[in-house]
């Protein structure tokens, strides 16, 4: 039996900078430049999507606290690459035509 450790990581379907589109969760619609991508725990961080509130406190003397708006994680079986042409998300994406 394979342990977790031993288990390879899906195949990275999306990277840094890439187009996608939210098809499910609290941001379903939505689209976004993703920022991050963590393949061990199988999520991607979209920027302007799935907005959480952090809360902080003064850590220096001067120093406001406040609620900053920052991205949350979205599990990659809840995003698509977005279509540039048609602006949705779409399984698989057609390859751009040869130009020569």
């Amino acid at each position: 039996m394979k342990t977790a450790a031993q288990t390879k990581p899906p195949k990275p379907r999306f990277k840094k900078g890439d187009s996608v589109f939210v098809i499910a969760g609290k941001s379903k619609g939505q689209s976004g430049e993703v920022l991050k991508v963590d393949w061990k725990r199988s999520v991607v961080l979209v920027k302007g999507v799935n907005l959480l509130k952090k809360h902080t406190k003064p850590r220096r003397q001067g120093e406001q606290g406040g609620i900053i708006p920052m991205e949350g994680p979205i599990h990659v079986s809840n995003v698509l690459p977005l279509d540039p042409a048609t602006r949705k998300g779409v399984r698989k994406l057609k390859p751009a035509a040869a130009g020569g």
